[in-house]
Order: C-alpha cells, then sequence, then structure tokens
C-alpha cells in the first residue's frame, strides 16, 4: 500500500518538473505545422492561337505556357469587372457571364494574340519604324524609339506606366540580348497590361479604339486584320450558346 503511494507521489512530482521545465513550450511551437500560404486566383490554361500552331508544325518561336500563368496573376480587379468596355464581347461574347478563373484565361489568349501579331511570338522582336509621327527619340534611352519585346513597347513606358524596365542596365547589353529587361517575356506582358488598363479602365475607352496604344487594335488597320486572324480561337467559354 505504502509502495504503490510513494510511486504515485513521485509520478506526480516528475510531472509538475516537465511542466515548468524553462522553454518547453517554445519547442512546441517551434515544430507546430506552420499555416498554408494563401491560394492564388483560380486559373485554367488557354487555347493556342493559330500562329502558335502553325509554328509547332513548322517549327519557330511558339507561345510558352508559362507567359499565360505570368498574364493571368497580372490581370487587376478592374479588368475582370464590368469596367471593361463592351467591344470586349466581339471576341467573348459572354465575358461578362464568366466566372474569374475563364476571365483571366480570355486576357491570356487575348496577349497571346496580341503578341503574335505584333512580334510574332518571338521575345527578342525589336522594330525601328520610320514613320515621321512615330519616329522620334526616346526619352528614357536618348535614342530612335524602337518597339522590342513580345508587344512591342518602348523604353519611355517605364516613366508613363511605372513598367520594370531598366534603360542603366540594358544599355550596355547586344541590341537581341534575351537579359535585356524590356525583353524579359514577364517584364514586357506585365507592362502591357498596365498600358490596355490605362487605356480601356483608366481612360474608359474601347479595347479596339483609334487612339489605342498598339495599331493592332486600332480597326480598319492591315495590322488589325492579322490580330483579329488570331483571335479565332478564344476560349470555348467565350463563345456564345446557341
Amino acid at each position: 500500500m505504502y509502495g504503490r503511494v510513494q510511486r504515485v507521489v513521485l509520478g506526480l512530482m516528475l510531472m509538475a518538473v516537465l511542466v515548468f521545465v524553462p522553454g518547453c513550450g517554445r519547442r512546441e511551437e517551434a515544430h507546430a505545422t506552420p499555416a498554408p500560404a494563401p491560394a492564388g486566383p483560380a486559373m485554367k490554361p488557354a487555347p493556342a492561337t493559330p500562329i502558335h500552331t502553325k509554328r509547332l508544325e513548322l517549327g519557330g518561336a511558339t507561345w510558352d505556357p508559362e507567359w499565360d500563368k505570368v498574364v493571368e496573376l497580372a490581370i487587376p480587379p478592374a479588368m475582370l469587372s464590368r469596367q471593361v468596355p463592351r467591344d470586349v464581347r466581339r471576341f467573348c461574347p459572354r465575358f461578362y457571364d464568366l466566372d474569374e478563373a475563364d476571365k483571366r484565361a480570355f486576357w491570356a489568349y487575348f496577349f497571346q494574340a496580341l503578341a503574335g501579331a505584333e512580334a510574332g511570338l518571338v521575345p527578342t522582336t525589336r522594330v525601328r519604324h520610320t514613320e515621321p509621327e512615330v519616329a522620334v527619340i526616346d526619352k528614357v534611352s536618348g535614342r530612335a524609339v524602337r518597339s522590342e519585346g513580345l508587344l512591342q513597347l518602348t523604353y519611355e513606358d517605364q516613366q508613363r506606366y511605372g513598367c520594370n524596365f531598366d534603360w542603366e542596365h540594358d544599355k550596355v547589353l547586344k541590341a537581341d540580348d534575351p537579359e535585356k529587361t524590356i525583353l524579359d517575356p514577364e517584364n514586357n506582358l506585365e507592362c502591357g497590361i498596365k498600358i490596355l488598363q490605362n487605356q480601356i479602365i483608366n481612360q474608359h475607352k474601347p479595347l479596339l479604339s483609334s487612339s489605342g496604344y498598339w495599331s493592332t487594335l486600332r480597326p480598319g488597320t492591315p495590322s488589325y486584320q492579322v490580330f483579329a486572324k488570331q483571335m479565332t480561337n478564344v476560349p470555348l467559354a467565350c463563345r456564345a450558346k446557341r
């Protein structure tokens, strides 16, 4: 009887020591399971544009599926809302009825088509225009303006739209060096989204405007016809129900 009591007392004393061991609680916290990272927006893959499909058959530059993710993650909430101008229905009749993931997929397809019309899907494309209205000096580089990258942008867009271009870094590299910040697909595409957001959300202009940034989005021009041909395979969710 006495032995059992003694063992119980000793057990209680041992438990008390363990409870009050300094740092015991902290060690348990250190081994606690970390909270899961917040999930990103729902995304869906965009279909292939005709130029992408043709390049797969013939060889040459194609659209990288990772660029879909770049576009879909960068699309601001306003471009998923009813603030988007009505002429978006020319390409996506059901745009306003789509869920967020399908809207992001539409924009990924849209920028794939734009990159196809502007640069043939080649990230290192550079063009110097000779037309008087565009043959001017770039205020950032101090050189003749050249349109560069997937969406044919300029260093001045860094100042105008807050794009992630760094002329001081790029000026020592070769003209078509893929390490240039303006030729980086992610930088170029994110900048293009900012430009389009400024046009259709901030300025309340149509998606297709004669005063838009890209000539490929100006109806009635030869370059618009090139763009329109690339918009013939929009995501299935966009298409009007029969």
